[in-house]
């Protein structure tokens, strides 16, 4: 801690020691500079991301995909499905597909997509509500512990 100095100053100070001198916050006022090995110092900062990069997690979107004709066991191997998908911590997309006469009882497949929401009550919140695009239903379910509000609430 030299105090406020001018550029040259600081620039033979560094000179002196063998080392670079380094603006280490610009926005501040005056600029902040330290005298240090500017490879290191990179080095660290390149560790240091690293670091911070290996610790986040990735949230994936993981697809189920449902027909309206879907029987109780092929429905409750898909919970299961969805349940392990929530628990670790990815989203959910729910896909229920409608293929030529089975386009006339839409309500029959939003019935089996409001069934899916319910049973995953304790583990996943709805960010996005069953709905109709083209020929398929969709609806996307986030893990309930990281669930952000839903629009709308």
């Amino acid at each position: 801690m030299v105090g406020v100095v001018t550029v040259q100053e600081g620039l033979r100070r560094a000179e002196e020691a063998g080392l670079d001198l380094v603006e280490v916050s610009p926005g501040a006022e005056p600029p902040v500079c330290k005298i240090l090995n500017y490879g290191k110092y990179k080095y660290e900062l390149q560790k240091k991301a690293a670091e911070a990069k290996k610790k986040q997690k990735v949230i994936e979107i993981k697809e189920i995909k449902i027909r309206p004709t879907i029987e109780d066991h092929d429905y409750e191997v898909k919970l299961r499905a969805a349940k392990k998908f929530l628990e670790n911590e990815d989203k959910v997309k729910v896909t229920l597909r409608l293929r030529g006469r089975e386009m006339a009882h839409i309500d029959l497949a939003l019935q089996i997509l409001t069934r899916f929401k319910g049973d995953l009550v304790e583990f996943a919140k709805v960010e996005q509500e069953p709905k109709l695009e083209g020929k398929q239903a969709i609806m996307m379910l986030v893990p309930a512990k990281t669930a952000a509000p839903v629009k709308g609430e």
